[in-house]
């Protein structure tokens, strides 16, 4: 438990120092995220969504998005990291559309919103499939999740060496070896990181919703899971 508090730690203190620059390191215009706020837009009509919670939302970028290309749509979300949503004060967010919350314990009751979404969060959580959990608990109509597909990052022979691992349950055993004991990374552009994959958690996803549908955000083939290192993966719960 201690560790898992230390690496929480060192996450926030990571974003709280760089959060001057998160923009910038973070957000662009054409990368991944883009794409699938795009689709978000869509699905939003498509489902007749009228209220989005927004999970680990930075400085609020899918907030101002939504807010822009759906305006009527009341959509909230939580940040842990003061910095963060200090940023996303100054560029005009209010205290009420972002606040501080946990994505493993959100302070909401369930069915609260029409539709949960995050974008690039999970994969640096430590159990993600509690945050899922909790999205399923509290999205009344879907769930949206943007995020990393680490077995479809890297070359033809990377991918398809983790594939095989993964195929046979042995992927978490070679990532602890990998990490060397750590089961994450650090680096200056992503903080912690964990070797996450929206796939992990396309059970659970299915066992609470209706229909399931997947997306790549990223460049790839035919088969998502083998090729595309970013996917969209849309939970329809009715």
């Amino acid at each position: 438990m201690a560790n898992a508090i230390d690496e929480i730690e060192k996450q926030r203190l990571y974003y709280s120092r760089t959060a001057d620059k998160y923009n910038a390191m973070h957000v662009d215009g054409m990368d991944e995220h883009s794409c699938g706020l795009s689709f978000l837009a869509a699905s939003i009509n498509y489902l007749g969504v009228k209220s989005i919670l927004d999970i680990g939302s930075g400085t609020g970028r899918a907030i101002q998005y939504i807010k822009h290309h759906c305006p009527g749509i009341r959509i909230v979300g939580v940040e842990p990291v003061k910095e963060l949503r200090q940023v996303g004060y100054s560029q005009g967010l209010t205290e009420e559309e972002l606040f501080d919350g946990d994505a493993t314990k959100l302070q909401f009751r369930a069915s609260e919103f029409d539709l949960v979404c995050e974008f690039g969060v999970l994969h640096h959580i430590k159990r993600p499939a509690l945050a899922v959990s909790e999205m399923l608990r509290v999205a009344d109509k879907a769930i949206f999740i943007s995020d990393s597909n680490n077995f479809g990052h890297g070359s033809l022979l990377a991918r398809s060496v983790k594939q095989i691992f993964n195929c046979f349950g042995l992927w978490k055993f070679v990532d602890f070896l990998k990490t060397k004991g750590k089961g994450y990374t650090i680096s200056d552009g992503d903080g912690i990181a964990y070797s996450y994959s929206v796939f992990n958690n396309y059970k659970l996803i299915k066992s609470s919703c209706k229909s399931v549908h997947i997306l790549n955000t990223s460049d790839a083939g035919i088969n998502p899971y083998r090729t595309a290192s970013h996917v969209v993966l849309l939970g329809i719960k009715r």
